[in-house]
């Protein structure tokens, strides 16, 4: 049993999921604005814009992506108890 690929499955997932979370919030928050403030304006110039998608797209990208980070944090919260249990049964 290798706990370490367990524990490192479940943050990478997290930090993807926590990227796209980010990047969901951004959209619906691009998507609501009526007017873009001058400093989003000279941001958006720098960075390349991200496909138009639907408000209701991004809500629901953002709940998926919400459940994937839900589900790996339980998973490295199992990764923790089974090696705690290793660790007390070996002691």
């Amino acid at each position: 049993m290798d706990i370490g690929s367990s524990f490192s499955s479940g943050l990478q997932g997290y930090q993807q999921a926590s990227n796209q979370i980010s990047q969901e919030t951004q959209n619906i928050n691009r998507q609501t604005l009526a007017e873009p403030s001058s400093e989003q304006q000279a941001q958006a110039a720098e960075q390349p814009a991200p496909p138009p998608q639907s408000l209701a797209s991004s809500v629901v990208n953002l709940t998926s992506e919400l459940g994937n980070a839900q589900a790996n944090v339980r998973s490295i919260e199992t990764a923790d108890e089974v090696l705690g249990s290793v660790i007390d049964i070996r002691v």
